[in-house]
This record gives C-alpha cells, sequence and structure tokens, in this order.
C-alpha cells in the first residue's frame, strides 16, 4: 500500500496560495480591451461620417413631415369655417382677401385664393373658379409629395453609401493579406473588415426606418388629399351658388318696341304726272 509523501501538503498549499494571483494575471494579459459602438462607427472611415450625416438629415426630415403633415396643420378647420361664411353669403371679394392674409395660410385658403383672383381677372368671372381651384390644388399636392422626396432619397441612398464603405475595407483587407505577414496582417484584416461590416449595418439602419416612414407620410398625403378635395368640393359649391352672373336688364320701352311689330317703309311718291 502506497503512504503519501509528506511533502504533498506543502505542495499543495503553495499551488493554492499562488493559482489566484497567477490566474488573474493571465485573464487580465488575455483579455481584450473594451470597444464601444461608437469606437466601431469612428473607425469605419469617412464614408461612416456621411452616413452619420444622413441619420442626423433623416431625423431632421421625419419631424418635419410630421408636423407639416398634420390634419389641423393642412386643413385648419378654423379657416374653411370662415371662409365658407364669407362664400354662402357672397362675400366673393371679401372672401379673396380673407384667403390673401399671411395668418390664414394653409392649403384650403391658398387654392381658393388663387381661384377667386383668377376669376377677378378672367372677363368669364366666377366660371373660371373650378378650373382654378383644380389647377391651384393639383400644384398644392405636388408640394406635399416633394416633402417626402428628401426622405425616398435617403432610403435609396444610404444602402449605396454602405455598400461603397463595404468595398473600401474589402479592398483594404485584400491589400493587407498581399502585403503583411504574421499577427500585423491578422491585425489589419481585422480592422477592414470590421470597417466594412460597420458601413453596411449603417447603411441598412438608414435605409429601412426611411423607406418606412416614406410609406407612411406617402399614405398620409393620399388620405388629406381625399379630405382636401371633399372640402373643397363643398366650399366651390357654395361659391357658384351665391356668385350668379349678372345678367341685363331690358327696359319697358325696349321692350315694348320688341314686343310690337314692324311698320311697313311708306312707298315713295310717283316721279311722273297725273295725269
Amino acid at each position: 500500500m502506497l503512504t503519501p509523501s509528506p511533502l504533498l501538503p506543502l505542495v499543495q498549499a503553495l499551488l493554492a496560495q499562488n493559482s489566484p494571483a497567477d490566474a488573474s494575471a493571465t485573464g487580465a494579459a488575455d483579455a481584450p480591451e473594451a470597444v464601444s459602438l461608437l469606437d466601431y462607427i469612428l473607425d469605419a472611415g469617412l464614408v461612416s461620417y456621411l452616413l452619420i450625416a444622413c441619420s442626423v438629415l433623416a431625423v431632421a426630415l421625419v419631424i418635419r413631415n410630421a408636423i407639416l403633415l398634420r390634419r389641423n396643420h393642412v386643413l385648419r378647420p378654423d379657416i374653411v369655417r370662415q371662409l365658407e361664411a364669407h362664400l354662402v353669403a357672397g362675400n366673393i371679394r371679401e372672401a379673396e382677401r380673407f384667403c390673401q392674409q399671411p395668418e390664414n395660410d394653409c392649403f384650403v385658403a391658398r387654392v381658393f385664393g388663387h381661384a377667386l383672383t383668377r376669376c377677378s381677372r378672367s372677363p368669364f368671372g366666377i366660371m373660371e373658379i373650378r378650373s382654378g381651384a383644380e389647377e391651384a390644388g393639383a400644384t398644392e399636392v405636388e408640394q406635399m409629395h416633394r416633402l417626402n422626396d428628401g426622405i425616398g432619397i435617403l432610403a435609396a441612398v444610404a444602402p449605396m453609401l454602405g455598400l461603397l464603405g463595404t468595398v473600401i475595407g474589402m479592398i483594404g483587407a485584400f491589400q493587407t493579406i498581399g502585403s503583411l505577414t504574421g499577427s500585423a496582417r491578422s491585425n489589419q484584416l481585422a480592422l477592414f473588415m470590421s470597417m466594412a461590416l460597420v458601413n453596411t449595418a449603417e447603411g441598412l439602419v438608414i435605409a429601412i426606418p426611411c423607406t418606412v416612414a416614406f410609406a407612411l407620410f406617402r399614405r398620409r398625403i393620399e388620405t388629406l388629399t381625399k379630405t382636401l378635395g371633399d372640402t373643397i368640393e363643398r366650399l366651390l359649391g357654395h361659391a357658384q351658388s351665391t356668385a350668379q352672373p349678372a345678367t341685363p336688364s331690358i327696359g319697358p320701352s325696349v321692350a315694348q318696341s320688341a314686343s310690337q311689330p314692324a311698320r311697313p317703309a311708306p312707298r315713295p311718291a310717283p316721279t311722273g304726272a297725273q295725269r
């Protein structure tokens, strides 16, 4: 039967005393340095800074559209009520001045202001109000769609910028493989691959929300256009029913002379001598 060595407890005690310090030192040496997301973004190169600028611009455009494409901002029910009151009362000139005031600026006021101005300058008068409103309405709807075009452009450009950063990172990675060796090649290869993937991720992070926002704002514009069309059609009905064109009055003498038959012209006297 083997007996344990008397030195075994002493060796075990020394190992137990030194192992925590050695393990902690080894762990500290092998532990990689913590890298934050901001460090990845800043190390991704010039394209990453362009993508950051695009993200800030996209947030600003979304906030602007959310403010400008509100129903109460575009339609303004108080302006519609006052304009409708002027049209029902037949005050066409007052309605035109009301639409041209800067504090009453909205979609409906701009459309009716243009239509009423066109009526006042046209020899056909109130008959031009519908065509004028249709022309101004189409221009205003196009302007609302232009507000949304910026978000659509960013949704298309951001993935391309991300792809550009990816290509630049891959070019650097292949140059590293061909020029460096050893641990330096591994470090540079990891750096360029990280640059490529970060640029790709940034482009997608910008493009996906911009695509969703573009679709939602386009749907809101279509809903607002339908509501505004119904409102303007109602106002056009009031304007055409109250502002009748003036008809010339016929005097009693003119009417009486027109009702009497025309008398025959007298025969000329004979020129020869009568026998």
